[in-house]
């Protein structure tokens, strides 16, 4: 009696055993998410190891997430989920190597993303991506993850007008520069004229670079998802009328 209770005591407790251990290990096997919204894949870059699978989920809009065929590891398979509104697509990185993939819709505004499985390889090492820009291999690597906002806000740049030193510079050299210096009411009349001239020059220049601007940040707005496609047009043509 007392042998069969053991028994039975074993048992059951080899059985719990059992039961747990799958549930800890599907705790643990955590499935990686790129968010598409808004013209962006979030995270733009993403480390894996081979055999993780990665789930492409709608946040807003429609889109795909859609592989380079020239830009992924030789003995991959290209993904496509096609363009879908709402819900995810699945996809398992198997071969060890680069992948670069894109937006169809929205792939001529710069939704790109890059997924690096295991160690940098591929076709994808070998050029600059063809649309948009996502972030070096290594640092994806050394990473795990880089945010789409993250990458996005540190790829920015700002750059002074032709006016950005003042009026003071040029030909002239000042009020009192020039070959006619030694003359005040000559040369000084002479650099006022220089420096109204230089302005009036400088300000057709420098609208010219302000609608450039006007326009890069507009670029960056839409490829953010701040203005829909319709809004992202009228406010393009204008500003490229305008100038």
């Amino acid at each position: 009696m007392t042998h069969n209770r053991r028994q039975f005591l074993g048992a059951l407790g080899a059985g719990a055993v059992a039961s747990a251990g799958p549930t800890q290990q599907a705790t643990a096997q955590e499935t990686p998410v790129v968010e598409m919204g808004n013209n962006y894949f979030d995270p733009i870059g993403l480390h894996v190891e081979p055999g993780t699978t990665v789930r492409f989920e709608i946040a807003a809009g429609s889109h795909s997430a859609t592989a380079y065929s020239n830009r992924i590891p030789s003995d991959a398979t290209a993904f496509d989920s096609g363009t879908i509104s709402e819900g995810s697509f699945e996809y398992t990185f198997e071969a060890p190597g680069t992948y670069d993939y894109y937006c169809i819709p929205h792939k001529s505004v710069g939704m790109v993303g890059r997924v690096v499985v295991g160690r940098p390889g591929g076709p994808a090492e070998d050029s600059q991506i063809p649309d948009g820009d996502v972030p070096e291999s290594d640092d994806i690597v050394e990473q795990g993850s880089i945010p789409y906002e993250t990458f996005a806000d540190g790829d920015g740049s700002t750059a002074g007008g032709p006016m950005g030193h003042g009026m003071g510079s040029g030909p002239m050299g000042g009020w009192g520069g020039g070959p006619l210096g030694g003359l005040p009411f000559v040369g000084g009349s002479l650099a006022v004229l220089g420096g109204v001239l230089y302005w009036a020059l400088g300000s057709r220049h420098d609208g010219s670079k302000s609608d450039d601007a006007a326009i890069e940040t507009l670029d960056a707005r839409y490829a953010r998802g701040e203005l829909d496609e319709e809004e992202y047009r009228r406010r393009r043509t204008q500003l490229e009328d305008d100038k």
